[in-house]
C-alpha cells in the first residue's frame, strides 16, 4: 500500500461525523478517532512498515508516550527489531515507582513515539522528564503531525526534530 492509500484508509476508518464533545468543551460534528487506526493490525502494521524509514540512524532505542504511542512504538519495535520504552505521563506510586518502563533509559539515544501532535505539549513535558533521567532525546516521530509548523517549532525550540508520516492536508479530499 502506497502512503496515498494509506492515509485513504486511515481517514476512512477515524474521521467520524455525529455530535461530539472536544476537550476545549467546544463541540463539533465531526472529530478524528486516533485509537481506531492504532486498534487496527493491519494498518498497524503497515505504518509501522511505512514508519521505520524515518527513525534516525543511531537510534538505540524507541520511547513510546503514554497512551497512544504505544502501540505505535510497539509496531516499530517489532518493525525493526529497535527496543522501546513505555513512558507515562507519571510515575507510578508503586512497584518500581518508574514512569519509564522497559530497561534503563540512562545514557541510551531515544527516539520519542507519539500517535498524534498538536500543540506538542506533551512531548515537551516527556522530553523534560527522560532528560533529567540521563537519557538523550534529540527526535521525535509521529504518525500525525496535526499542529504543523508551529509544532515543529516548538520541538526545535527545544532541541527535538520532529518527523511525521502524515500532515493535516493529508487527510483532506
Amino acid at each position: 500500500m502506497n502512503h496515498s492509500e494509506l492515509a485513504k484508509k486511515i481517514d476512512a476508518i477515524c474521521h467520524l461525523k455525529g455530535d461530539f464533545l472536544l476537550r476545549s468543551g467546544t463541540r463539533s460534528h465531526e472529530y478524528f478517532d486516533k485509537y481506531r487506526f492504532e486498534s487496527q493490525p493491519t494498518l498497524l502494521r503497515e505504518i509501522a512498515e511505512q514508519m521505520k524509514s524515518l527513525i534516525p540512524p543511531g537510534t538505540e532505542a524507541l520511547a513510546a508516550l503514554e497512551m497512544g504511542g504505544i502501540p505505535i512504538g510497539t509496531a516499530l519495535s517489532l518493525a525493526t527489531g529497535i527496543p522501546c520504552a513505555f513512558i507515562r505521563k507519571e510515575a507510578k506510586e508503586y512497584g518500581t515507582c518508574q514512569f519509564a518502563e522497559g530497561f534503563e533509559i540512562k545514557g541510551k539515544k531515544l527516539c520519542l513515539i507519539e500517535d498524534v501532535i498538536t500543540s506538542g505539549g506533551q512531548v515537551l513535558l516527556s522530553t523534560d522528564d527522560l532528560r533529567n533521567e540521563g537519557a538523550i532525546v534529540e527526535h521525535v516521530l509521529c504518525v500525525i503531525n496535526r499542529g504543523g509548523a508551529e509544532a515543529v517549532s516548538k520541538l526545535s525550540a527545544k532541541g527535538l526534530g520532529l518527523k511525521s508520516l502524515f500532515v493535516r492536508d493529508d487527510f483532506k479530499k
